[in-house]
């Protein structure tokens, strides 16, 4: 199978995921974290986590952790937190895997959670090191939403930058990033021990991620990507088909012209000058 084509297939499987994510949405669950620069870590350890957030996608209840709260629960003063913080995160992480064996047939939705940098991994090898048994995942039941989207728009569908795309969305979508920081600033706020202000960013990355779903699902996401891949075809994709299987590619890319260029009609007729 030909490169083009085998986009088609990722995108068709992410098509019929996002659909089942749609159909269970109460079973759907959008998580974000926040941790230490791994950046700045020399030693080799994995960055400590200072806030997760879980929000049920048809609710909108959003289940928080974080260790400015675990310091109040302990009576720890802001400005012991850090003598404090192997104690306070192991209470925070006690929390959240108790949280998820309460949930243990939900799907998660993400944004890059994917390895032990940055990821389910790394919080539970966190959890681990503080002397914890973490409840593990399965993997089925992740739904990386950064992935899906390059599935269905190309890899071009937003700008990385030094934001990232998530940040790049928000822009071109107007979806106001109060309280969201970049990885930069997230970075300083850890150093500058501004937990609630990590914790905040975090609350509101999870409402992003909502939003960002929503749209994607009824089809109103604006993104970089070109018409072609918006509607998932490509003339490439075209042209393997029919060497492929000339005749019933030949009756395939007849179908699919009809369908891809009948919405997109008036926009052709636009950018051709036929109509002034």
């Amino acid at each position: 199978m030909g490169r083009e084509l085998n986009k088609l297939k990722r995108r068709k499987e992410s098509l019929r995921r996002l659909e089942e994510v749609n159909d269970k949405r109460g079973m759907s669950l959008i998580i974000h974290y926040s941790c230490e620069s791994f950046y700045e870590i020399k030693d080799g350890r994995t960055p400590r986590v200072t806030s997760i957030a879980v929000k049920n996608f048809d609710s909108g209840q959003t289940a928080s952790f974080s260790i400015h709260k675990s310091a109040e629960l302990a009576s720890v003063p802001h400005a012991e937190i850090l003598n404090e913080y192997d104690r306070l995160e192991k209470n925070m992480l006690d929390e959240f895997f108790a949280h998820l064996r309460a949930v243990p047939h939900h799907c998660f939705i993400h944004w890059n959670m994917r390895d032990i940098n940055y990821g389910f991994q790394a919080i539970e090898h966190r959890y681990r090191t503080l002397g914890g048994n973490p409840f593990v995942i399965d993997d089925a039941r992740k739904f990386d939403l950064a992935r899906e989207l390059i599935n269905l728009f190309g890899p071009t569908y937003a700008p990385h930058g030094e934001s990232g795309r998530l940040h790049s969305l928000m822009e071109i979508n107007q979806i106001t990033a109060k309280d969201a920081l970049t990885g930069k600033q997230e970075a300083d706020a850890f150093d500058n021990q501004e937990y609630v202000k990590l914790h905040q960013s975090t609350l509101r990355k999870v409402d992003v991620m909502n939003n960002i779903l929503d749209r994607t699902l009824d089809g109103s996401l604006k993104t970089k990507s070109s018409s072609w891949r918006r509607y998932g075809l490509h003339p490439a994709a075209l042209l393997e088909v029919v060497q492929q299987h000339w005749i019933w590619g030949l009756m395939v890319v007849v179908g699919v012209l009809i369908t891809i260029f009948t919405p997109v009609l008036p926009e052709l007729i636009s950018l051709t000058g036929i109509i002034e």
